[in-house]
Formats: structure tokens, C-alpha cells, sequence
């Protein structure tokens, strides 16, 4: 369980570092859709960083870093 939590984990940490290096250079661009690209790339971006969270989370509970309950 740990080790699939760790992969998703890793996995979802580098979708959002891609997700935002192409926010960043979606800023550089000056076309007629790059507000919408951009609105698109953030909302994407937040996404993921609830995902990364709740991997986090999970992760620590499984190791005995995190206590819920008694």
C-alpha cells in the first residue's frame, strides 16, 4: 500500500510541476486565448494540488505519521 501511495505521490508531484512550467510559459504567450489558457492551466493546477494533498495525507497515515482518531 505504502509503495503505491509513494508512486501516485511522486507521479502526481510531477504532473504538477509540468502543469505549472506550462502556466509559466503560458504567460510569455501573447495570443487572443492566452487568458482562457491560462484560467484552463490554473483551475488544472489546483486539481492536482488537492490530489498531491490528499496523497500526502494518505501516505502519512499508512507510515503512523499522522493520527486520526483516538
Amino acid at each position: 500500500m505504502q509503495t503505491i501511495l509513494m508512486t501516485g505521490f511522486y507521479v502526481a508531484l510531477a504532473a504538477l510541476v509540468v502543469v505549472l512550467g506550462l502556466g509559466i510559459a503560458n504567460i510569455a504567450r501573447t495570443d487572443d486565448k492566452q487568458a482562457s489558457r491560462s484560467n484552463k492551466l490554473m483551475r488544472l493546477r489546483i486539481m492536482i494540488q488537492a490530489i498531491v494533498i490528499v496523497l500526502l495525507v494518505a501516505l502519512g497515515v499508512t507510515l503512523g505519521a499522522v493520527k486520526i482518531g483516538f
